[in-house]
Order: structure tokens, then C-alpha cells, then sequence
């Protein structure tokens, strides 16, 4: 195959693969064995007809027995108790989520769950998220892929006890005993055909807390089925409120000035009276950078087009940020000296170091928050995950007992872990208190690229030893700019730990060792963490996925270099060295519906992956086009680059609750994998990123994404849901990366491919910050 015109910098040369690899010589099958509980035989994987590679050494990790899922399902097991389902007078269920829905599906998937479990239409269900409860201590934090995984069984016990008691009213009512009444649609009907609705037993007083039920599950019928959104009418009309869409009486548009490098401080205003003075300007104050406030100078108007000009004609002396004068280099350099040692090598190796650039962390919807806070109280609105830790901290903040904090969570327009932190509620309540006014606070878009959370630079060196057709270890050693965990695990008490000196290197570790794993029989194992920075130098966060989507990438592609070595094709070495009958399941579907191995033209291929997180498995089939007459095509001003034509994704996720939820979950994941191995991310440049909107950054475009996409569900696995939301990222990055390495002949080895070329675009000034509105629709 030919190779991509203009290598790009930072990666290695390896021959280029023959067209139809693999296509040939299929014409026997062998077994597999060694899991952690004993040998377990693997069958129905065709190999070729070269001797196969084999693992003789089984691999161990410790993640095998305890995951993060395990650690947050135990931290809110505690109070899993404390939620309940409400059956209204007029015959509907009410159920208020402990978690935050920012995009992911998981109140279709609640709703959906609880309609099941009490008998009754999903239209009838009505789901809202919970205000900040602190007596749930744990059980409020929403991240880690795991509420599904978490609140599934205490929702259809909640369900259950309600039903309970309905039906123990019911019986009461129709004469009859519990035991012969059937549920169906929200109406209970005895043998004789009497019956009561939902709505009339309710007025009974049926759900009661004082009516005790011992909850008796049944079988689910709708849990599995495809399902709409429930909130779908809404999303494409308009009429789904999000934060700035909530009315709060006198709280008007306010923005920040910010500074022009990371973490700047406002020391003075030159002009802030004439600032002040301008039309529709109410307020305008220094606000100082903390650890919880990013700050500036706020100003506060009556639209945000007079908030925005009214930043444009600010004159602010800035103070230092905290990377002033750095730029990539300086902290590549700083990386590949933070290395730890890898073990010594037992045999041949091949070995390579893998670079990933700072990227966005960042939403559909910016940052933004509103607050109204007086000399006694305080009440706020955002989208949050952390909701009782925000509530006990902003308490702290403002000088309040935390039972004088009002904090409602409301709907997100994407997360992507950045609502794990609450800097834009933060923000408002400070902003709101200096004031002595409510104010609805919103970020620029080109604020969150320059001043939001980002997911950290790192670099993964990998080493495998091998010797004949049996891998005798597998060295990984991820170093990385800090992962700020001071979020903690959701409440006040971890999130101090997590800030105190070593804590958030500490949780880094713990996260680390608890979400990374090599799913394949490779000897002796071993991945470690080092993080460097402490974790407010830059400001980043758990972007989607977390340490997932590199680790994997860097260990797909050398797996793929090892088959290489051994004469192996990539996808029968993987279903000989798999470890996991989940994995191996999902890793053949892919391979046969993607039709694996089929003859393909110069320049494009296929790439293939897997990744086991959240108690689910998936892989990843995917084709690209590398050609010249792809990569060199002008569509826009910018980057191009190649395209994927064409991704199969398997998915098993234990028990699917909505199929077609889930589906949407690995298209969304797919785009972030493509774009990372692409295209997208930011550039550090004298203490500043350069980037300042998604064009700039580059995140997936239609012109580079596949007209072809196919998602299998499997059928449960087991009787619970794993986690989904972020699964479809590492497996489908690394797939979409070893395509890219087979196409070209050339193993990437700097992330994203286009990084390193000369930047495609003009960046915006940083002072002031905002830039100019569009003019006839184009930035």
C-alpha cells in the first residue's frame, strides 16, 4: 500500500502491509485457555494455518478482582436505601435521580427500569434530578461509566416496594388476596375482574413510608427493548430547559473578563467606570482566583452582547498564571524526564514511547451557572455531578451553614467529566455574593477552550518481551501531566483529601490501577502511573474515559506490532491471547460482521481493538481511507486529513437496559476516538493555549466521519447493567490508530497524526479574550 503524502513528525516507519491481509489460509480452529479462575475453553475463532502464537504464562491483574465500579458501587451502597418512588394521585411515578443526565440517556434508562419493575407505561413515568442530598454521602456523584451499574438495583427495589404496597391496598380494597392480583399498565385486577388504578389506590394512601413491604422482584420485560428518549420531543423542539433557560427573578447575563494566560489574576481596571457606564452594564468588579473560583473581572448587563462588548473595551492589568512561558516542549521535556523504570527485559523486545497532546474536555454546553445569594442564604442552578460536595464547599466559600445552600442540579448539554468540577457555580455564587445580585452566569465558548478543563499531556512507553510464539511480558509506563481528582469521591471529606499535599497523586494511583488492564495472557504484566505537576498548575480534568483511551491506543498498536513480529495476523493473535469469554465474544462479531481480512485497495485498511472497563467489553472494526486524493482534499480553510469509512462495534455491557441508548453511546464515543487519533487538540503556546473554538481544535467533521456504522448489542451477559457511557472511546481510538498504522505503513506514535504540522488556522487574540462575532456566519 502506499504511504500517506507528508509523513507527519513523530512517527516511526514500519513496512506497509500486503492488501487482504489475513484474507487467506483459514483453515482450522485451536482452543484457548487460562482466566484467572482456571482454564476455560475458548472456541470458534478461525486461525491461520502458521503455526500460532500461544500464551504459556496466564496473566493476573489486580484489577481482575476489584474495579473502580466495585469502589463507587460500595461508596454508595451505604445509602442506597435512601431512594424512593412516588405514585401520584393522578395515577403517575415520580422518581427524583440522585445523578445528573447531561446527554448520556440514563433518565430514559431509570424510567424505562422503574416502568418495568411497578407495571405501568413509560409515559407515565416522570423523572427529575434530585436537588444536592447530603444525607446520601457517596451516592450522588455521577462518573466512572457506573450509574446504571449502581442505582440499577436499588431503582427496581424502590419500584418493587411500591408496587408492594399498591398491590398490598389494592388487595385490601378488591377483597382478594396479594398473592392472585396482576399489575399491568398502572391498574391492579383481581381474579373477578375488579380493579383499582394506580391513582386510586394512591388516594388511599398506598405509598406510604409507614407501610412496610418486603419487595418482591419480578421479570422484565421492557428492560432490553429499543426505546425513544423520553425527553426526545422536547430536545427537538426547543422546549428542554437547561441551566440558562431557568427564570430567576432579577438575575441577569454575566461574563467574565479573563486572563490571557492559564490561571491569570486580575490585579487592577484601568477604565472600570467608562466600563460601567456603557449601555445595559449594571456591574462590573474584580473577581480574585481561587482554588474553586477561576475569576476575573465580572461584568453584569442586561444581554450578553453587552456583556461581551463591555469585556472588549476593558483595560485590566493581569498578574502571572501558573504556566506562564511554557509551551508543548517544555512539557514533553518534562514528561520523559518523570519516566519511571521499566523491569528488566527476559527476552527479545520491541518497545515504543507514545505521545498525547492536551485536548478539550469540552461540552456542547459552556460553563455556566446561576446563583442568587444574600447575607443569609444562598440558592443555585447548574449542571452538576458533584452536587453535595459543591453544596458543602460553596457553604465554606460564601460563609453559610450548608443547610442555608439551596443547589439544584439541572440538565446538561454534554459533560464529558467536565461537570465533575462546578467552577462556573462557583463562579456565580462568588460573583453573586460580591455583587449583592443574582446573576446567570455564562462562559465564551472561547473561555472554556482557553481557561477550561483539559485533558492532561501525557506519554505511554510500552515494552514487550517475547520469545518464539509465547509474549513473556508487558511493560506500560504512563507519565502524565496531573488528572485533578479533588473532586474526590463526591462530598467534602474526600475532596480535602484528595487537595491535601500527595492526595490527589494518591487518587490518580488508586483510578489508575483500578480502570487499566491488559485484557490479553501476556506473562507478567505490569502498568504504572506517574503524574507530575501539582494539579492546579493546568487546569484539567476526568476528559471521557480518563487514562482509557491513551493507555489502550498505546498498547493496541504494539499488540499489533507484536503479531507483526511473530508472523501473526492482528486479530487471530488477539483471539489467542484474549483472556476473557466476554471480550472474545465481542472481538469475533466484529471481526465477522466487519468481515475482517477482506481485500482492500492502497492506502486504506482495516484496524481492530478491544477494551474491557465498567463491567462491560467492547471492540471495535474500523476501515480508513489514508489516500492522497482523501487527505490532500480541501473542504474547508484547515485540516483534512484522512477518513473512516466505515466502523462495526460490538458492545456487551452484562444486561442492556435500552439498546438504542446504547447505540448512540458508542456513535459519540466513536467520534471522540476518531478525532483524538486525527485531528483534535490544543496546542500550548507561551503559558496559552492557541485554540479557541471546536473549528480550531479540530473535533471530528462530518467530511471525516463514516457513512457506515454498525453497533451490535450483545444479549446479557449477566443480570445487571455495566457501564456505557464511556466505553466506546479507548477501543474505538486504538482500532481507528491501528488502521491508520496499517494504511500508511506508519506506526503513529504522536497523538493526534496532525499535531505536529503547522497550525491550520489563526488564533484568536487573548486580549481581550472573547473574540469578534461572526460576520455573515463565519468566526
Amino acid at each position: 500500500m502506499s504511504q500517506v503524502t507528508g509523513t507527519p513528525r513523530g512517527e516511526s516507519e514500519i513496512p506497509s502491509e500486503g492488501e487482504g491481509e489475513g484474507a487467506g489460509g483459514l483453515s482450522r480452529r485451536r482452543f484457548l485457555g487460562y482466566l484467572i479462575a482456571g482454564p476455560t475453553v475458548l472456541a470458534g475463532a478461525q486461525l491461520l494455518a502458521a503455526e500460532p502464537a500461544r500464551a504459556s504464562i496466564p496473566t493476573v491483574q489486580a484489577i481482575d478482582a476489584y474495579d473502580l465500579s466495585d469502589l463507587l458501587n460500595d461508596a454508595a451502597l451505604a445509602t442506597s436505601g435512601s431512594i424512593s418512588v412516588g405514585v401520584n394521585s393522578d395515577g403517575t411515578v415520580s422518581f427524583a435521580l440522585p445523578r445528573a443526565e447531561v446527554g448520556q440517556g440514563i433518565t430514559t434508562a431509570v424510567a424505562m427500569t422503574i416502568a418495568d419493575e411497578i407495571g405501568i407505561s413509560v409515559d407515565k413515568v416522570h423523572i427529575t434530578l434530585a436537588d444536592a442530598r447530603p444525607e446520601l454521602i457517596w451516592n450522588q456523584l455521577t462518573g466512572g461509566s457506573n450509574s446504571m451499574h449502581s442505582i440499577f438495583m436499588p431503582v427496581r427495589v424502590a419500584a418493587a416496594t411500591a408496587r408492594g404496597q399498591l398491590t398490598h391496598t389494592a388487595a385490601e380494597a378488591l377483597g382478594h388476596p396479594a398473592s392472585s392480583l396482576t399489575v399491568h399498565d398502572g391498574v391492579i385486577t383481581a381474579p373477578d375482574g375488579s380493579s383499582a388504578t394506580f391513582g386510586e389506590l394512591t388516594r388511599r394512601g398506598a405509598v406510604s413510608k409507614s407501610r412496610v413491604v418486603r419487595p418482591q422482584l419480578r421479570s422484565l420485560s421492557l428492560v432490553g427493548t429499543a426505546q425513544p428518549r423520553i425527553d426526545a420531543h422536547e430536545i427537538v423542539t426547543g422546549a428542554k430547559p437547561f441551566t440558562m433557560d431557568m427564570h430567576v427573578p432579577g438575575a441577569l447575563p454575566t461574563m467574565l473578563c479573563r486572563p490571557p494566560t492559564i490561571n491569570g489574576t486580575a490585579l487592577s481596571v484601568a477604565n472600570m467606570a467608562a466600563v460601567k457606564a456603557m449601555p445595559g452594564i449594571t456591574d462590573v468588579a474584580i473577581i480574585p482566583h481561587t482554588s474553586f473560583v477561576p475569576g476575573g473581572v465580572a461584568v453584569r448587563g442586561q444581554t450578553f452582547g453587552q456583556c461581551i462588548d463591555a469585556i472588549d473595551a476593558l483595560q485590566v492589568t493581569w498578574g502571572p498564571g501558573s504556566v506562564d512561558g511554557k509551551s508543548d516542549g517544555d512539557v514533553l521535556n518534562d514528561l520523559a524526564g518523570s519516566e519511571l523504570p521499566l523491569t528488566p527485559a527476559l527476552g527479545p523486545t520491541l518497545e515504543q514511547v507514545f505521545t498525547f497532546h492536551f485536548r478539550p474536555g469540552d461540552p456542547l454546553e459552556t460553563n455556566c451557572a446561576i446563583a442568587n445569594v444574600t447575607g443569609t442564604s444562598a440558592e443555585i442552578w447548574s449542571s452538576l455531578k458533584v452536587p453535595i460536595s459543591f453544596q458543602q464547599q460553596v457553604a465554606t466559600n460564601l460563609g453559610l451553614p450548608p443547610s442555608a445552600v439551596t443547589v439544584h442540579v439541572t440538565q446538561g448539554g454534554g459533560s464529558f467529566g467536565r461537570h465533575l468540577f462546578s467552577d462556573a457555580a462557583y463562579e456565580a455564587a462568588a460573583v453573586s455574593q460580591r455583587l449583592g445580585k443574582p446573576v446567570k452566569l455564562m462562559w465564551h465558548r472561547t473561555d472554556n477552550f482557553r481557561q477550561g478543563r483539559v485533558h492532561p499531556m501525557a506519554t505511554s512507553r510500552v515494552r514487550v518481551t517475547y520469545a518464539g510464539s509465547n509474549v513473556l511480558a508487558f511493560d506500560q509506563r504512563h507519565t502524565s501531566v496531573a488528572t485533578d481528582f479533588t473532586h474526590g469521591l463526591g462530598e467534602v471529606v474526600t475532596s480535602m483529601l484528595a487537595s491535601a499535599p500527595l492526595g490527589n497523586l494518591g487518587f490518580a494511583e488508586s483510578i489508575f490501577t483500578l480502570t487499566q488492564n491488559v485484557p490479553y495472557n501476556f506473562g507478567l504484566v505490569t502498568q504504572l502511573l506517574n503524574e507530575i505537576y501539582q494539579y492546579d498548575t493546568f487546569n484539567t480534568s476526568s476528559v471521557r474515559n480518563i487514562y482509557s483511551p491513551d493507555v489502550v491506543t498505546a498498547t493496541e498498536l504494539m499488540v499489533d506490532q507484536t503479531a507483526k513480529a511473530m508472523g501473526q495476523d492482528p486479530y487471530q493473535f488477539r483471539r489467542s491471547f484474549i483472556r476473557d469469554t466476554r471480550l472474545a465474544a465481542v472481538l469475533d462479531k466484529v471481526a465477522q460482521v466487519g468481515n475482517w481480512g477482506r481485500s482492500m485497495a492502497a492506502g486504506t485498511a482495516q484496524g481492530i481493538a478491544v477494551h474491557s472497563e465498567y463491567k462491560s467489553a467492547a471492540a471495535f472494526l474500523v476501515e480508513i481511507d489514508c489516500t492522497p486524493a482523501t487527505v490532500n482534499r480541501k473542504v474547508v480553510e484547515g485540516y483534512t486529513g484522512p477518513r473512516v469509512t466505515k466502523v462495526v462495534c460490538a458492545v456487551d455491557v452484562g444486561l442492556p437496559i435500552n439498546p438504542m441508548g446504547l447505540e448512540a453511546q458508542m456513535i459519540g464515543g466513536a467520534s471522540d476516538g476518531i478525532a483524538q487519533v486525527l485531528s483534535y487538540s490544543l496546542h500550548l503556546t507561551n503559558g496559552h493555549f492557541a485554540e479557541g473554538s471546536w473549528d480550531q481544535a479540530f473535533y471530528t467533521r462530518q467530511w471525516n466521519t463514516p457513512l457506515d456504522f454498525e453497533v451490535i448489542v450483545m444479549p446479557a451477559t449477566t443480570g445487571v447493567p455495566g457501564g456505557a457511557g464511556e466505553l466506546g472511546v479507548a477501543s474505538s481510538m486504538a482500532a481507528v490508530a491501528c488502521a491508520y498504522a496499517r494504511a500508511t505503513g506508519t506506526l503513529p506514535t504522536s497523538f493526534p497524526i496532525n499535531h505536529n504540522a503547522p497550525l491550520a488556522f489563526t488564533p484568536y487574540p487573548t486580549v481581550p479574550p472573547v473574540p469578534n462575532p461572526p460576520t455573515h456566519g463565519i468566526v
